[in-house]
């Protein structure tokens, strides 16, 4: 079973106005509400693919019983815990000739909340998967990936970690399966800038080497390059489309590619339909549909070298 965990899922509340005016009435052309979160995300998309998997979470409020109904119409299983303080939250994402975001708070999640949270996860079995993804809120302890990967250390689990610079260099101790920075954020947590695809393969090499089993580094509209355990490098370029939403494309890209590994362990594969995926909900309102994926699949073609004379080619499809 694959499990993602959300710690403070959200109804977002995206709207469209021609020409946002500050301090006037606007009248929206557009307006939808999707069940957010990256491990919601994450999971909405293996869904489409046909792979099962169980959201957790915390949730409260009406909005989190909104959030919990929700859920259950993608596809996919939950088991949200439900705190006593406050409301899940609602974000508003408003795109005009500029996009704008307010995200809500969240409920105050409780000591005796998280560890309802690991009681669950202390069930997880040899061969499951589970996804972190995303930033921890306030309320909970800032340690809360590695605890969770330290309890589940020598038990056979593949663990999934998508998160920036200190929650993710914090985790690589414990070797997760699969990291997943953009390419600004590996630049950032090296100080440097990378300039080119060596550089980027360099860098993915010292994540390895502290301890990350395969690094997947997503470079928006250049595509993405995967450094496997293996060492072997596959690097391939971005779908052809229009952008029509950045939300849930880098989750998406996370659940592609754990669905084509599991399908038959082939790297290639697995960067190809997790960049196919990237892009398809890249190019929707929302979480890419399984039509929108093959089709952005048969586009791409993902090139390979080896660590030593590594070179590349960056296919602009």
């Amino acid at each position: 079973m694959i499990y993602t965990i959300t710690f403070n899922p959200a109804l977002d509340y995206v709207v469209r106005v021609n020409h946002f005016t500050a301090g006037a009435v606007n009248r929206t052309v557009e307006e939808h509400i999707f069940y957010g979160g990256k491990g919601i995300n994450v999971s909405a998309l293996l869904a489409n693919l046909g792979y099962a998997s169980m959201a957790l979470g915390f949730i409260a409020g009406f909005t989190g019983d909104e959030i919990e109904r929700g859920v259950k119409g993608l596809g996919f299983s939950s088991d949200f815990i439900r705190v006593k303080k406050g409301m899940s939250r609602i974000n508003v994402k408003l795109k005009s000739d500029e996009e704008s975001e307010i995200n809500g708070m969240g409920p105050e999640i409780m000591p005796e909340d998280v560890e309802k949270l690991f009681k669950k996860l202390d069930k997880l079995e040899k061969g499951d998967m589970i996804v972190l993804s995303g930033s921890i809120p306030g309320a909970v302890d800032g340690r809360i990936y590695e605890r969770i990967l330290e309890m589940l250390e020598g038990r056979e689990i593949l663990a999934v970690v998508d998160a920036e610079k200190e929650l993710l260099l914090n985790v690589l101790k414990y070797h997760p399966f699969l990291i997943k920075p953009n390419k600004l954020e590996l630049g950032d947590m090296f100080g440097v800038t990378l300039k080119d695809d060596a550089a980027v393969r360099q860098y993915a090499g010292q994540l390895q080497d502290m301890g990350a089993r395969n690094v997947l580094v997503s470079m928006a509209g250049e595509g993405a390059l995967l450094l496997a355990e293996d060492r072997i490098a596959y690097r391939i370029g971005a779908a052809e489309g229009t952008v029509k939403n950045s939300v849930g494309a880098g989750d998406s890209m996370v659940a592609g590619f754990l669905a084509g590994y599991l399908e038959n362990r082939d790297y290639a594969h697995a960067l190809r339909l997790g960049t196919a995926a990237g892009g398809a909900t890249a190019f929707s309102d929302g979480i890419g549909t399984r039509e929108e994926i093959m089709r952005l699949y048969a586009q791409l073609c993902p090139t390979m070298g080896r660590t030593s004379g590594f070179s590349s080619t960056t296919l602009q499809l």
